[in-house]
């Protein structure tokens, strides 16, 4: 469904009025995970709530906010049965024994403490992006995610739509032939994100763009090549004027091992932005949101790989042959709907997961930990060093 009409039903299905859920076979019988939310964030609507909505294997039961009135408001607006808040609000959510999972999308530097403490509880985790403000940090809970027998998944959502996964099958096809250059932008207009008081311009929080957009270029672009950078050839950051330590947005060359011995390695260039400016200084300009890859025999490449249903394209031009133009919404055969967000994509594979059953696709212990690895080596070659590591120490009492 490709026309204007199939782009306003997608997303009036998506973010809207998401279609009740079926029900699943032996449903009557198997309660339902109940979810529990640290934090009434903003992005937990689009990015558990309206997906939750259509799953017929999990309940919106509680919720947890530092204002208990902000608490409330958000569980009658979105149906949660429960709320917590006040000081002890969050551990009370994790105290919760009816809880089975818990999503965090709280800042950035409180990732680490608080998905140790709902992991130390007994709860599955799904853990927004990035996963910590270290590397050191999302080790430590994978480690300890591990020793609970408990999922721990960081929310890289994108990479649970068919779009992303079909450009990276056109890739492993060899159609193009082996890949050379891989590039990828996430860059938001100016004013976009919100004023000087947003989470992602306070330093002590974890924030920057490169912890917040670029996050998901790296991803990227380590996704397609399916593999991890060999050195970070150099790395620019823009400073927000009032925080020189937080990045506005940072451009950084890397390379990549080439997958054929004795050949130049393969080049990257990622970009991430909160604050592209007015052209002229008066026309407001687009998100840019591309990946496009350069192979020996050919290019492809997809416009919105972030929030794909909405409307995306993937655009592949061989070499001497015509280009052509293909979009992904659904699997052959598989889960899903067209009108699927990659955050119902990932919820999917989530509750596959904790149900013991086999997801679609997954993000690895190791694949999160490689991420902030090079995200710590991007920031030091910026100059501007990695975000502050938590100082929680878990309890062994």
């Amino acid at each position: 469904m490709s026309s204007v009409f199939g782009v306003f039903w997608r997303m009036y299905a998506a973010f809207i009025s998401p279609p009740r859920p079926y029900n699943v076979e032996d449903n009557d019988t198997l309660p339902p995970l109940k979810i529990g939310i640290l934090g009434a964030a903003a992005i937990a609507p689009p990015a558990l709530v309206l997906p939750a909505k259509s799953h017929p294997e999990v309940e919106l039961y509680a919720v947890a906010a530092r204002d208990i009135s902000r608490a409330e408001k958000f569980a009658k607006k979105h149906g949660f049965k429960k709320w917590y808040g006040g000081k002890d609000g969050y551990q009370e959510l994790l105290d919760d024994h009816e809880i089975d999972i818990v999503y965090n999308p709280l800042p950035n530097g409180l990732h680490y403490e608080w998905t140790m403490k709902a992991l130390a509880a007994g709860k599955h985790v799904l853990l927004e992006k990035p996963s910590g403000n270290t590397a050191e940090e999302t080790r430590r809970m994978f480690t300890l995610a591990d020793q609970k027998g408990l999922v721990l998944l960081e929310a890289f959502h994108y990479k649970f739509h068919p779009a992303v996964q079909r450009v990276r099958a056109i890739i492993d096809s060899g159609e193009l032939g082996a890949i050379k250059e891989v590039n990828a932008t996430l860059a938001l207009p100016k004013g976009m994100l919100g004023n000087d008081n947003d989470i992602r311009m306070n330093y002590d929080l974890g924030g920057g763009a490169m912890m917040d957009c670029g996050c998901y270029t790296l991803s990227c672009v380590r996704y397609l090549t399916s593999n991890n950078p060999s050195a970070v050839i150099s790395a620019t950051a823009t400073r927000y004027s009032k925080d020189p330590r937080i990045d506005t947005g940072t451009t950084a060359n890397l390379s990549f091992a080439s997958l054929k011995p004795g050949e130049e390695p393969v080049r990257s260039i990622i970009k991430c932005d909160f604050a592209i400016p007015p052209r002229w200084g008066l026309i407001p300009r687009l998100p840019d949101l591309s990946v496009r890859a350069v192979c020996e025999c050919g290019s492809i490449e997809i416009f919105n790989y972030v929030m794909p249903v909405i409307y995306h394209s993937i655009t592949v031009r061989p070499d001497g042959k015509v280009p052509r133009t293909e979009k992904a919404y659904t699997f052959e055969g598989g889960k899903g709907e067209e009108w699927w967000t990659t955050y119902r994509y990932q919820l999917e594979a989530f509750v596959d997961k904790v149900k013991g059953r086999t997801p679609q696709t997954w993000v690895s212990p190791e694949d999160s930990i490689a991420n902030m690895e090079w995200i710590e080596k991007i920031y030091e070659e910026s100059g501007l060093g990695s975000r502050p590591q938590s100082t929680y120490v878990l309890s062994t009492a």
